[in-house]
């Protein structure tokens, strides 16, 4: 198992200057709603508008100068693949992204608009990942996975560092979870700290691999249900670091379904004035699902990122799902 302090501590030193330290807002609403002190870890606002350019740069940033000179490949329609196109670009990298063939003309601008090369292969993007590690591997190429990797989970733990800095006392943290880089290095640096801080992760029920897998005791391979929390729908890589870094670390997960993702939402952008996208919704609706555990004490809720398609929100708007009063 890796030493997560470590790679977070490294991590800290290699990408501060290139990231921004993110605000942590406390939210008089939810606050309210449970009785409890909460506060908004705002990823959402960090560079390329989620958590994962952290990860991405360390990575980056750790390869030798060999390693640099090489193509440097990923493959992801989302945030990552963002974060991974504005790295390369800005580090004078050779970087190259395979996305799905269907994926959608929004997601296709969001990362074309770096200096990086753009690929296609495959209709869905577990597909797209298989082939793009396996592309690089027998091309001599690097490959960045999204977070099935040392360097990607200590950047990721970054925000770890910058909640000890923000935040004296933290009795919780709730965190969304899709492949568990984000949650395995939060937690693993927290914990470290105060062993006693409750790592709470939080999963559509529609697509909650790692939840399930976990309670089988090995990775499963599971078919996910559409969900709006899509940044955090698939599967898990087989033999990924992070399941064991679950299992040690995550004391807790809460299961959301799509209406009490849709509804948090809606709230963050009524009482926030944010707009976050599904994934990052996961954190308040786990909260507002499960308030009542949190009573009078100090919770921090990761929103992880903003990147949601007008087409849905708009769809979100125009739904029946309503806002709180």
């Amino acid at each position: 198992m890796i030493d997560v302090v470590k790679e977070v501590t490294e991590a800290e030193k290699r990408i501060r200057k290139y990231i921004r330290e993110t605000p942590l807002e406390y939210s008089h609403f939810l606050s309210q709603k449970g009785d409890a002190n909460v506060y908004l870890k705002l990823e959402n606002f960090q560079v390329t508008g989620s958590f994962k350019i952290r990860g991405v740069l360390n990575k980056l940033l750790s390869l030798s100068e060999e390693e640099k000179r090489k193509k440097i490949i990923t493959a992801s329609s989302g945030n990552h693949g963002v974060a991974f196109a504005y790295a390369t670009s800005e580090l004078g990298l050779n970087g190259i992204v395979f996305l799905p063939e269907n994926a959608s003309p929004a997601k296709i601008k969001d990362i074309e608009q770096y200096n990086v090369e753009l690929k296609f292969y495959g209709k869905d993007i577990v597909e797209t990942e298989k082939f793009a590690r396996e592309f690089a591997e027998k091309n001599g190429m690097i490959y960045v996975p999204p977070y099935n990797d040392p360097k990607i989970i200590g950047g990721q733990g970054t925000i770890g560092i910058e909640l000890e800095r923000e935040l004296k006392e933290i009795d919780a943290v709730l965190i969304p979870v899709g492949g568990g880089g984000l949650i395995s290095g939060i937690a693993g640096y927290l914990k470290s700290l105060n062993p006693n801080i409750k790592i709470i992760g939080v999963q559509p029920e529609n697509s909650a691999v790692m939840y399930h897998s976990i309670k089988a005791e090995k990775i499963l391979q599971m078919i996910s249900k559409p969900t709006l929390a899509d940044g955090t729908a698939g599967g898990i890589e087989k033999n990924s670091i992070t399941f064991d870094l679950c299992k040690k670390y995550v004391d807790d997960f809460i299961l959301v379904s799509e209406k009490e993702i849709a509804t948090a939402i809606l709230l963050m952008l009524e009482r926030h004035h944010m707009l976050v996208e599904g994934a990052a919704a996961l954190s308040v609706a786990g909260y507002l699902k499960d308030s009542k555990r949190f009573k009078h004490k100090n919770v921090v809720l990761i929103i992880s990122g903003c990147r949601i398609s007008l087409n849905i929100l708009i769809s979100l708007l125009k739904s029946k799902f309503p806002m709180e009063e």
